[in-house]
């Protein structure tokens, strides 16, 4: 017969491991209740239902102009785990992180439509391009080059198509395929104008081809030269070495590209100071039981201190599901803001959650707080 101490132990014992199988229950229904993949209808539906009217940017702003923006990438790997929620603004530097930290969906934030637009145009390429080569391409409608496959460097796919220019037929040809795949094949619901536009970011694309830099465009106030080009930005390293953008290697592409196929990257118009996108996400990232892993910033809140709104970001921040490892990801000039020639910028790191306790205080916080409280 079991003794009352051998049986209070088993009792214990058979406690800890029900807890345990419960938490696992628990952790995989919370983990599952984000979609693996998201309907069409769904996913235009979230577009229009999360976006706010179409703002103004003083750049078009067509690409980064953060040539350091890889250096954070080994330390916000080391905070964070894969299998959460990225969000992000502007366009292609977003593909670098998300290949970084491997969510299950990203919602990519912009003021401005054409931003939408552009990574709609992106989100064709993708689906129409099987390997890196086949997209480049398609993005800058030039003929590939002979000699690449999907063993070929970063280096050697730039260094192939520096040199080759806009083929014209190729342009046309393209750009009917990728309207159609948006319009036709998936039924999103863009407009002639949302269509000429996209035509137009295509043309600038095909125009400037690898060489397209954030000046490109020649709309709005040009901001200093020196700016890095496509081919600089996706060749550039993390200061150790390793080269992490979202073209360094096949495996990079065909994470992103699948993403795209499954309708896991969403663009959304929205102000970060305005009243409805990143509440939306937060509301829907509460419903589907899903934490923010990283948040990519630019260096949007030195624009939002500068108009008095900072304090409305933070406290639209305050509504996303974090935790002690959310992260936001930023940008600095040289001093405090500014261009520095597009080569001085720094990216940095600092906890979501610390962040948002000091800027949502009574004291509320300034730009020169967000600078101390970021590495």
């Amino acid at each position: 017969m079991m003794s009352r101490r051998t049986f209070f132990k088993a009792a214990v014992s058979f406690a800890a491991c029900a807890a345990v199988v419960l938490l696992a229950i628990s952790t995989l229904k919370a983990g599952e209740s984000l979609p693996t993949e998201i309907r069409d209808d769904a996913f235009w539906k979230m577009v229009t239902t999360m976006s706010e009217p179409d703002g103004q940017f003083r750049y078009e702003n067509f690409l980064s102009n953060e040539i350091q923006y890889q250096y954070v990438i080994p330390a916000l790997k080391a905070k964070t785990k894969p299998g959460g929620v990225y969000m992000g603004v502007g366009p292609e530097q977003n593909f670098t992180y998300i290949v970084a930290l491997q969510p299950r969906i990203a919602f990519i934030t912009d003021i401005r439509r054409q931003n939408m637009l552009e990574l709609m145009m992106y989100k064709a390429v993708f689906e129409l391009s099987t390997d890196r080569a086949d997209f480049l391409s398609m993005l800058f409608s030039r003929v590939r080059p002979a000699g690449l496959n999907e063993k070929s460097t970063v280096d050697q796919l730039f260094r192939a198509y520096l040199p080759v220019v806009r083929d014209e037929a190729l342009y046309r040809k393209n750009l009917k395929a990728i309207q159609e795949l948006l319009v036709q094949k998936h039924q999103f619901g863009l407009s002639l104008t949302d269509l000429q536009n996209i035509a137009y970011v295509y043309g600038v694309f095909a125009n400037d081809g690898p060489y397209l830099d954030y000046s490109s465009g020649g709309l709005g106030t040009a901001p200093m030269g020196g700016m890095p080009n496509y081919s600089e930005l996706m060749v550039a390293d993390d200061s150790h070495g390793e080269k992490r953008s979202y073209l360094a290697s096949e495996d990079n592409y065909k994470l992103i590209r699948e993403m795209e196929l499954k309708n896991l990257v969403i663009p959304i118009v929205g102000d970060f100071a305005g009243t409805k996108s990143i509440r939306s996400i937060g509301q829907y990232l509460k419903e589907h039981n899903a934490t923010v892993t990283a948040f990519y910033l630019s260096n949007v809140e030195q624009y939002l201190y500068s108009d008095g709104k900072l304090s409305d970001f933070f406290n639209n921040v305050a509504t996303l599901p974090m935790d002690n490892s959310s992260t936001f990801i930023r940008t600095f000039g040289p001093i405090g803001g500014g261009f520095g020639g597009g080569r001085g910028f720094e990216s940095t790191l600092s906890s979501m959650m610390d962040l948002v306790k000091v800027c949502t205080s009574a004291h509320g916080c300034d730009y020169s707080t967000v600078r101390q409280m970021s590495q």
